[in-house]
């Protein structure tokens, strides 16, 4: 939902470019790829190195604010506000938009791919045991059960929330309690109905957000979920860490740290560049960028939580060492990286601009 209430530029196939590509091409190379070393390198059974791949893709811009988009109507140099009961519109530059809108989307565009893992468990690698069912019920219905809840409901919350009348800044900022129970909303009727509940929440929040852009309340909705998310991301850390003080990573061995190193500064940036192949409406400094910063974070440990409750793995420990592991390194490469290399390149777009 934070990621959606953050994106001041409209959903479009061309504006939303850049966001296509690292779904479409990064997303599924990475998917791939880290299938293939945990196949190759770590010896995981196909079902096992398949989940990792699915676990690995979710992006976490959250765990580095340098990298994801302000706050709504705060994402542009030329901001300009209409008057005291609305904020300023913004637009994003491309870097920030493209990893904040691309974690808001593969969050729940890994769970098909988690699906498919726990299918090959449940009936072995053999494509037909499986690919029927996971074609109708994983990809299409419950995509299409998700868009279409997304859309409805978005829709409907957004006219609500902006509706509702505030006029002392208490009231205001009580507004953020709205935003809090659309997102439970959304997602429970959505997994409900058996729909991707991550992708439902994303799209309504894009959804909110584009209804009345300029509206005041878009700061406050943002604000409450924005904490929210930065509270619950610090238990989780802190559940991980205590998780590796406990020997979550007593089972790592030198294959599995190599699988890390390549997913952390191998896979990742190669597929991004990849994604962004062609792609002329950034520099190759903002490309470069875009491909290094695939944080990642909770997504991964709740994707391999949730697959391993749903069926049993081979390897299963080994496999928490290196997700921990890659998690770990992430938080600590990226969140020293994310403030330096960011500044550098808003420096060098300013410099630009003036030129």
């Amino acid at each position: 939902m934070g990621a959606g209430l953050q994106i001041d530029r409209p959903p479009s196939l061309r504006g939303w470019n850049s966001t296509w590509r690292l779904l479409g091409i990064t997303m599924v190379l990475t998917i791939v790829l880290c299938a293939l070393v945990g196949w190759w390198i770590a010896a995981f059974a196909p079902a096992t190195a398949m989940l990792l791949g699915a676990v690995i893709a979710p992006t976490d811009p959250v765990l580095a604010s340098e990298v994801q988009v302000g706050a709504p109507g705060e994402n542009s140099e030329n901001n300009e506000t209409k008057d005291k009961d609305k904020t300023s519109l913004g637009e994003e530059d491309e870097v920030r938009f493209a990893l904040t809108s691309e974690a808001g989307l593969n969050d729940g565009l890994a769970f098909p791919f988690t699906n498919m893992a726990i299918a090959m468990a449940i009936a072995g690698p053999a494509p037909h045991n499986w690919i029927r069912n996971w074609l109708l019920i994983d990809v299409l219905y419950q995509l299409v059960v998700a868009i279409a809840i997304g859309l409805g409901l978005g829709y409907v919350l957004g006219r609500a929330l902006l509706a509702m009348p505030a006029k002392t800044d208490l009231a205001i900022a009580m507004i953020g309690l709205g935003a809090l129970a659309s997102t439970l909303l959304v997602y429970g009727l959505t997994e409900y109905f058996g729909g991707y509940g991550f992708i439902a929440t994303f799209i309504a929040a894009i959804m909110i957000r584009n209804h009345d852009r300029s509206h005041r309340y878009h700061h406050s909705m943002h604000v409450l979920i924005e904490k929210c998310e930065r509270i619950l991301t610090a238990v989780i850390l802190l559940a991980l860490g205590s998780a590796i003080a406990g020997g979550l990573l007593a089972t790592l061995n030198w294959h599995l740290i190599v699988c890390a190193l390549l997913v952390v500064f191998i896979i990742r940036p190669v597929s991004g560049i990849c994604g962004m192949i062609g792609y002329t409406h950034a520099s190759w400094r903002e490309r470069l960028a875009i491909s290094f910063f695939g944080i990642r974070g909770i997504g991964s440990l709740y994707y391999l939580a949730y697959a391993l409750n749903e069926q049993t793995f081979s390897q299963a420990r080994d496999l928490w060492a290196l997700v921990a592991l890659i998690v770990v390194i992430s938080i600590f490469v990226h969140g020293i990286s994310a403030t330096p290399i960011i500044k550098k390149i808003d420096q060098w777009r300013e410099n630009k601009n003036k030129t």
